[in-house]
């Protein structure tokens, strides 16, 4: 049997170690969105090598990744801790996303029956989590109402970082939720949302959205300020 050059050797190793980190970078990302790691907690790199079962190269790259990010904060001599938002910081996360929301909707095309029926389904899973107390999957399918908008914008590179503004702010979406009015509010205001697609309206889809915006900043702002953000009622396991 031939022997593999050692370039190939090389090329097959580093695939490796790509996914290796970037599952790590999907893993920690999931346990600071649902808020098992909590602004401002430390990330051991050992307990987090066992607990995924890595070695701790992949777990270092993985930080890296997302230190570059924001979501985790390195301190020299104390290590890597969950990144906590300053108020400045927050306010800044919500200016990007108004302006960068309202590019990404004035592109979207208009939506056919079955991709109004997907945010349909969506905006029916919303409204079914919060119905049962579920607030960990209330925000989880909150996102994904929002992004089965924005995913059918041509600019995806603006998508994408939409995606990792709304990653950082995060762990502070919670609070809102525990408010039953915040709860009705959120599922009215994506009612008529959908209404607006239906219309292929998108100048009166991104008024919507900044209504919708502008009271999840105000009431996650409050919380900000007071402190750390709630513990979710639960953690939620993926599979893969």
């Amino acid at each position: 049997m031939p022997r593999r050059p050692d370039s190939a050797l090389t090329a097959t190793s580093s695939s490796a170690s790509d996914r290796a980190a970037s599952r790590v970078v999907e893993e920690i990302e999931h346990l600071i969105i649902s808020g098992e790691l909590l602004p401002g907690q430390q990330i051991r790199q050992e307990d987090m090598a066992v607990r995924l079962g890595v070695s701790r190269l992949p777990i270092r790259e993985g930080l890296r990744q997302l230190t570059a990010e924001g979501l985790v904060r390195h301190v020299h001599n104390v290590g890597y801790t969950v990144a906590r938002l300053e108020q400045s910081e927050f306010d800044q996360i919500y200016l990007m996303r108004a302006a960068l929301e309202r590019e990404v909707l004035a592109t979207l095309p208009v939506f056919d029956d079955n991709a109004l029926r997907e945010i349909r389904d969506c905006a029916d899973r919303v409204e079914a989590a919060g119905a049962r107390g579920d607030y960990l999957d209330m925000r989880l399918e909150n996102q994904a109402f929002h992004f089965a908008m924005f995913d059918r914008s041509p600019l995806n590179l603006v998508v994408g970082e939409l995606r990792r503004l709304w990653t950082l702010a995060m762990p502070y979406h919670a609070v809102y939720l525990y408010d039953p009015d915040g709860r009705a509010r959120v599922v009215r205001e994506h009612e008529k949302m959908i209404e607006a697609l239906s219309m292929g309206d998108n100048q009166r889809l991104a008024q919507l959205m900044d209504e919708h915006r502008r009271g999840g900043e105000a009431v996650n702002g409050m919380a900000l300020r007071a402190g750390t953000p709630h513990t979710p009622r639960r953690t939620r396991s993926r599979s893969r």
